[in-house]
């Protein structure tokens, strides 16, 4: 089977994270082609996504919560704690906002403030295909918040890029029988 294509790029000019800060110290967005028989909703899509990430990113998770408690900093654990199976939580990430075809997701702390848009766009013409694009912005607070993003943004790169790759390699969940 080839491997998934997940594709760089631009926060598409609609998402909710376009202009959300008024400054931002990462901003990115990677795209995957869904197949036809794929659900289009964006909640559905995203704890489909976070929750079959690969393995190794949890061994990533709790390194950084190890590292960053001492800090004073929000961890995946507590954060997971909070109520994952609450309605209000992908996951780790806090719900925003629900629109049909846009989930905004995402957490603020001492140290940095992010969102998280999962989006799943229409056909841009006729024989494309929809695409999930999930998109990530990020605006630092205060010094520990930049040291912070130097550390992880490769981290979060790869992350997202393996989520979406693995989410397509098991199969994304079907549209809903009507």
């Amino acid at each position: 089977m080839p491997r998934p294509l997940v594709t760089d790029v631009a926060p598409p000019a609609g998402s909710r994270v376009v202009g959300f800060y008024p400054s931002t110290d990462l901003c990115d967005a990677y795209s995957i082609e869904l197949p036809d028989d794929a659900c289009g909703d964006p909640e559905a899509l995203a704890r489909f996504v976070f929750a079959r990430s690969p393995a190794w990113m949890s061994v990533l998770m709790g390194i950084r919560d190890t590292l960053v408690a001492g800090l004073g900093l929000k961890t995946a654990h507590g954060l997971r704690e909070l109520g994952a199976d609450d309605g209000e939580r992908v996951g780790i990430f806090r719900i925003y906002e629900r629109r049909p075809a846009e989930l905004l997701l995402g957490e603020d702390d001492k140290h940095l403030d992010f969102r998280l848009s999962v989006l799943c766009q229409p056909p841009a013409a006729a024989g494309d295909k929809r695409r999930l694009i999930v998109s990530t912005v990020v605006h630092c607070h205060n010094a520990l918040g930049r040291g912070y993003l130097a550390v992880v943004a490769p981290f979060h790169r790869r992350i997202l890029r393996a989520s979406l790759a693995n989410a397509a390699r098991i199969g994304w969940p079907p549209q809903p029988a009507r």
